[in-house]
């Protein structure tokens, strides 16, 4: 490593100082203090790949709600549990809009955003059958959601879905859930790291596998209509973000608004639980609660012990953008397509300088640009590639923190402006001279 940008004494110091024995192996919140460190000493501003953070300012309808609503005192007030009633309504009418779903406004809850949905979600299933405490992946994905299940307890499967895509799926979760110990199955769509997409054969196949072994499927819409490739963006008019939910009742959607809404930092989310699965009851769920429903026990036990509610302010903002673009006042999509635009003038930048795509297509199609690409150098391993290029400026985290089998790293568009294009080619360039 002749060409460096930082010096290697300093960031091999600073990981000392945070107890990290290998930067490549690092979490993701890890990367981002030794970043920090590492720029506030020396002043140089990386080329930031390891956190998927909107980059975005928050839409305007939304935060003109919530202050209104701040002005108007719901502060001082505590939310209701199940949600703030416009917001259900809005979140049903969200629902059919846009994934041509009917889901009761009642069985749409509101969370502390989809980390927080997906915990509870975790919880009750986890909970209705004595003999299913484990949960699959649908690899790769996102790492903390495996720590939520280290820190209740519960064990979960992995498979990555690189080799069993199309028709393949489906023998491959047959394998899996055929042991009879899953509780749940859960998945990003798009997908997060690899930004691949489910199309409708492999979504109906985990609908069929779904009802078969009677599991609880979690979609996580993370980012949600960020196909760039289709117009999901036009409400009640197709194509509709593709879900598992048209073809099994066993489904939750966990709909975050931090990407596709740029509204992270309020820690809002919903979870759209189907009509069937909410009033369904369970006897496992009555010996432990002395309620039998579903949905009863996520909202009134689940949700009651994690948080007794999400931020009431936020709630208003939220049913405000979900009403303006239900009302085709707010073209969401149209907000983060600039995270497809920075994809696409990124990953020519890797590929002159020798780096290649992990995930690179949707089956017979080129992959969609988006929030996330993954790539890989040579036989460097992920863990390997993503510490090395740490000395160049340039973060981001290893693809085997994912579940993913392949090596590389996963590189997030939302923080690379296109003021820092120059120093991610000069970066790359470097990289290149000394590998």
């Amino acid at each position: 490593m002749q060409n460096t940008i930082i010096e290697r004494t300093l960031l091999d110091s600073i990981a000392k100082e945070l107890q990290i024995a290998d930067t490549g192996k690092a979490t993701i919140r890890e990367v981002v203090t030794i970043v920090n460190k590492v720029e506030s000493q020396t002043g140089i501003r990386y080329v930031r790949m390891e956190m998927g953070v909107p980059s975005l300012a928050p839409p305007q309808v939304g935060t003109e709600a919530e202050i209104e609503a701040l002005r108007k005192g719901v502060a001082s007030k505590y939310p209701m549990l199940d949600g703030h009633p416009p917001l259900k309504a809005q979140a049903s009418r969200f629902v059919k809009a846009f994934l041509d779903v009917d889901v009761q406004p009642a069985h749409c809850i509101p969370v502390c955003g989809s980390m927080q949905g997906t915990l509870a979600s975790f919880i009750t299933a986890g909970q209705c059958n004595s003999t299913k405490n484990t949960v699959l992946f649908i690899d790769p994905g996102f790492p903390v959601q495996k720590q939520q299940l280290t820190v209740l307890g519960m064990d979960f499967a992995t498979f990555d879905v690189y080799n069993y895509r199309g028709e393949a799926l489906e023998p491959k979760l047959e394998e899996m859930l055929s042991a009879g110990n899953i509780c749940a199955i859960i998945y990003s769509n798009p997908n997060n790291p690899a930004w691949i997409c489910f199309n409708e054969t492999e979504l109906a196949a985990i609908g069929r596998m779904a009802d078969k072994y009677d599991v609880v499927v979690l979609e996580d819409l993370a980012y949600f209509g960020m196909d760039f490739r289709k117009d999901l963006g036009t409400p009640f008019k197709a194509p509709f973000q593709p879900t598992v939910a048209k073809y099994t009742h066993n489904y939750i959607l966990l709909i975050s608004s931090s990407k596709a809404f740029s509204y992270a930092g309020q820690r809002v989310g919903l979870v759209a639980i189907s009509d069937q699965l909410f009033d369904r009851e369970f006897d496992a769920l009555k010996a432990r609660y002395s309620v039998a429903g579903f949905g009863n026990v996520l909202v009134n036990r689940v949700l009651y012990a994690l948080s007794s509610g999400t931020s009431h302010s936020a709630q208003y903002a939220l049913a405000a953008m979900l009403e303006a673009a239900c009302d085709d006042k707010f073209n969401f999509i149209d907000d983060v397509k600039i995270y497809g635009d920075r994809a696409a003038m990124m990953k020519p930048m890797f590929e002159k300088q020798g780096f290649h795509l992990v995930y690179a297509t949707d089956l017979d199609q080129p992959l969609a640009n988006g929030f996330y690409f993954t790539v890989g150098y040579k036989n460097m391993t992920g863990a390997e590639l993503s510490s090395k290029l740490l000395y160049y400026g340039i973060s981001a985290i290893s693809l085997d923190s994912t579940g993913s089998l392949q090596q590389g790293i996963r590189a997030c568009t939302a923080f690379v402006t296109p003021d820092q294009y120059p120093d991610l080619e000069a970066r790359l360039q470097a990289f290149s001279r000394d590998f």
